[in-house]
């Protein structure tokens, strides 16, 4: 299953791992994702999302349906 935010899209990305002695090795930044269920009122059905951690503070600021319109007009929240 792929580490990939189903709203903003947000995937690992690399970089490095710096040690004290300031030698570096490739290193892996995880989104962090939740698996989370969200009503939708207009057809009274429930979706299930992975979504990032920033993608639910916007859903909780916006609502679900506004969200879901931006993502679908402009790909993006």
């Amino acid at each position: 299953m792929s580490k990939i935010c189903d709203l903003t899209g947000k995937r690992a990305i690399k970089g490095h791992k710096v040690s004290h002695s300031n030698r570096k090795t490739l290193r892996r930044f995880k989104p962090n994702l939740k698996t989370k269920r969200f009503f939708i009122p207009e057809t009274e059905e429930w979706i299930t999302l992975k979504v990032s951690t920033s993608a639910l503070r916007t859903i909780n600021k916006k609502g679900i349906t506004k969200v879901l319109d931006d993502v679908i007009k402009y790909g993006w929240i």
